[in-house]
């Protein structure tokens, strides 16, 4: 079996082979970014087309911003405290605009209490500080593929 290089999947729609999307985004007030940052890079050096949306998003930005990148992932990062609402708030953007197919992952400062409740609501993966960023590439490339 011929294997596909990391960072590529086959479209449901057409069987093409094409990048993975994925849109990283700051939402809230958090205006600490680093690791955002460092998740896109690593990201993109693996072939992944990443879109940086930058700081203080609202979740409406980021839902909007997904749907008209085509992304097959959002990564969400939050260090404020604020990650149960504004998180939840981007599932359910999701969900009203029909667009549930769209993976969430998140990245922070989150207690494994609020970690659950998260994943609970549809959010597929929680990174904290200190994960490899392989890690993350290998999470992202292996929900997708399994889409």
């Amino acid at each position: 079996m011929e294997s596909v290089p990391r960072g590529i999947i086959s479209d449901r729609r057409d069987g093409k082979q094409r990048k993975i999307r994925v849109l990283i985004a700051k939402p809230g007030l958090d205006g600490h970014d680093r690791g955002a940052k460092v998740v896109a890079r690593a990201l993109a050096e693996t072939g992944m087309e990443v879109v940086y949306t930058g700081i203080r998003q609202t979740p409406e930005q980021i839902v909007n911003a997904a749907i008209q990148e085509g992304v097959d992932a959002i990564g969400l990062s939050c260090l404020s405290g604020a990650h149960v609402p504004l998180f939840s708030a981007v599932i359910k953007l999701l969900r009203k605009k029909g667009s549930s197919d769209i993976i969430v992952f998140g990245g922070g400062i989150i207690p494994p209490g609020d970690a659950r409740k998260l994943k609970k609501i549809g959010i597929l993966e929680i990174f904290g500080p200190g994960t490899n960023t392989r890690d993350v590439v290998a999470f992202v490339t292996n929900a997708i593929n399994k889409l």
